[in-house]
């Protein structure tokens, strides 16, 4: 059993910053690529960043330059930088793991989402 699990989210200012981190622990063998998605109310859930297990990233157009995502394979954790918020930045951001478990079964594997609220 896998378990993927997000923190670090909350209430900031607008350009402010936080920092999301996203830790799988359990029946792993190893990990491939990590990534961070996000859904605003009314709206599909769309990628953010990711990250593979070589460490190339890949960001969506509107977050290059303002977020950072990065990656402890020790730690099977992988994090989300976000400096100059914005409030179009708000939404309940989660992260999706593709897991290899010991069986030999790969799949997708997502957290329970963290809210980030960007507000004055």
């Amino acid at each position: 059993q896998v378990q993927v699990v997000e923190s670090g989210g909350g209430l900031v200012q607008p350009g402010g910053s936080l920092r999301l981190s996203c830790a799988a622990s359990g029946s792993i063998f190893s990990i491939n690529a990590m990534g961070w998605y996000r859904q605003a109310p009314g709206k599909e859930r769309d990628l953010v960043a990711g990250i593979t297990s070589g460490g190339s990233t890949n960001y969506a157009d509107s977050v290059k330059g303002r977020f950072t995502i990065s990656r402890d394979n020790a730690k099977n954790t992988v994090y989300l930088q976000m400096n100059s918020l914005k409030p179009e930045d708000t939404a309940v951001y989660y992260c999706k793991s593709t897991i290899r478990v010991v069986s030999g079964f790969i799949r997708d594997y997502w957290g329970q989402g963290t809210q980030v609220t960007v507000s004055s």
